[in-house]
């Protein structure tokens, strides 16, 4: 449509053919109504999709060309370069800070992370993990700045079940219409 309506020469006619071009494409897409500018966008697309050569009364200014070809900026990607990775950054970034809190926080803090650092090893993992070797990754994650105390048990984890293959419902349903023609209730 955009490259029949850069051949015609009559530049009302062009004029009013892109208003008509314009309230198509909006009722291809009638769910961005609710967008801010919807048809300042509009607008915007057909300029790109004519690549800025449609001679006709523009309702918007035009995109900048030089703007839209040229590469985004690249994005900062945090430093993903820790060690336990299984346990992730958010737990890494609360173990550095359960220092701040005061003995009694601490402890139950110390306790529901260790916890959970199990829960993580042996779903990362898919095996399970004794409490000594929880509370060795929890020293080398904080440089012993954490003192884990020795009578803390973690709960008992188990290892995730593998999920059970279903056989093909297909098969089932085949056989209850099946039956259905056998009794006449087809």
């Amino acid at each position: 449509m955009v490259d029949y309506l850069q051949t015609v020469n009559d530049r009302d006619l062009r004029n009013q053919m892109a208003k008509s071009l314009i309230e198509i494409m909006g009722n291809m897409n009638p769910h961005l109504r609710d967008v801010p500018d919807f048809r300042h966008k509009l607008w915007d697309h057909l300029a790109i999709m004519s690549n800025f050569d449609l001679d006709i009364d523009w309702p918007y200014p035009l995109p900048d060309r030089k703007e839209l070809e040229s590469p985004p900026e690249p994005l900062e990607y945090s430093d993903a370069n820790f060690r336990f990775k299984h346990y992730g950054k958010n737990l890494q970034e609360m173990l550095a800070k359960v220092n701040e809190f005061d003995d009694e926080t601490r402890q139950m803090l110390i306790e529901q992370l260790a916890n959970h650092m199990k829960k993580s090893y042996v779903s990362y993992k898919k095996e399970s993990v004794n409490d000594d070797a929880i509370f060795n990754d929890m020293k080398k994650i904080t440089r012993d700045q954490v003192d884990v105390p020795e009578d803390l048990k973690l709960a008992d984890v188990k290892q995730p079940k593998p999920a059970k293959h279903h056989k093909n419902k297909n098969k089932s349903n085949y056989k209850k219409k099946r039956n259905f023609k056998k009794n006449g209730r087809y």
